[in-house]
């Protein structure tokens, strides 16, 4: 009798750990590459046919994605098709970063009453608290001297700090959004998910980065001088790391989903990706083949 009550045990705590482990299974963990910012720690779920998401008293269908794709231009649609799920983050994105706004608003003496100001105002309370010190605009001057050119650091200063300090707000920003799911309980239907995440990897990108080798992607356009001067260099590198190394070209102006995907906002950006397809560094601006042999051989690629 002990041994059944034993066995029955057993049986019932492994099928609670296994329930535990499948109900903590979240966007992240089983589609690495797949969510760029606010729904990495949703959760997969079997959700009612026709939801896609679910959280709190939100839901999401086609037909939602649908209504949004229609409000972009035509040419952009077929890339949005592609990237449903691309879409579907920037809709809950914007619905729940209103919502948390909304109750932002609710603690302050004052705020705006229209919604757009609301949100701006609530970025600047996300960022009121960055900073950009001496030391920070050295580091970065050093690493960007080619792009800057013959200036002194005291000359470029003042510019620098601006540029900078953006760049540090739109980081605190962005980190807030990207913890939204972590906020706020979100679900996602795990059979559309994971056909929308074979739809997202069908780019070049995503397959370098599941290759099994390092990557190095440069994100740029035509007739940008500094994405101009990196040309040659990346046929270079191609041939220098050829078998050991991805070297590729992501056109923005053709490709604009896959570059808003991967939080591209200027342009050149070269992103660093190591064997697992996990990003290790990421440079914005022209940077000189010498400083990128550098940081590959870091990573182990030489």
């Amino acid at each position: 009798m002990k041994t059944l009550y034993a066995l029955i045990l057993a049986v019932l705590m492994l099928t609670s750990s296994a329930l535990a482990q499948d109900a903590s299974k979240t966007v992240a963990a089983e589609y690495p590459f797949l969510s760029s910012g606010a729904l990495g720690s949703a959760t997969l779920s079997a959700l009612p046919k026709g939801i896609i998401l679910r959280s709190g008293e939100l839901t999401l269908t086609q037909k939602d994605l649908d209504a949004e794709i229609r409000k972009s231009p035509e040419s952009m649609r077929p890339q949005l098709k592609q990237n449903l799920f691309f879409v579907l983050e920037n809709k809950t994105t914007q619905t729940l970063f209103t919502w948390e706004a909304l109750s932002w608003a609710k603690t302050q003496k004052t705020a705006p009453k229209d919604e757009d100001s609301l949100i701006r105002a609530y970025f600047e309370s996300i960022t009121s608290g960055v900073s950009v010190n001496d030391e920070e605009l050295k580091n970065f001057f050093a690493a960007n001297k080619d792009m800057i050119g013959d200036a002194t650091f005291d000359q470029t200063k003042d510019q620098l700090k601006d540029y900078v300090l953006e760049q540090k707000r739109s980081n605190a920003a962005q980190a807030r959004i990207n913890s939204l799911s972590e906020r706020y309980e979100v679900e996602l239907d795990k059979n559309w998910v994971a056909k929308q995440n074979s739809a997202a990897m069908n780019n070049p990108v995503d397959k370098a980065r599941k290759s099994g080798k390092p990557s190095l992607v440069d994100f740029g356009a035509d007739g940008c001088r500094p994405c101009d001067m990196l040309a040659p260099i990346l046929e270079s590198l191609k041939k220098q790391y050829a078998g050991k190394l991805n070297v590729l070209f992501v056109h923005v102006r053709k490709e604009e989903i896959l570059a808003a995907r991967y939080g591209v906002q200027s342009i050149p950006v070269q992103v660093f990706y190591d064997k697992d397809g996990k990003e290790v560094f990421r440079h914005v601006g022209f940077f000189a083949k010498e400083k990128i042999e550098a940081k590959l051989a870091e990573m182990g690629v030489k």
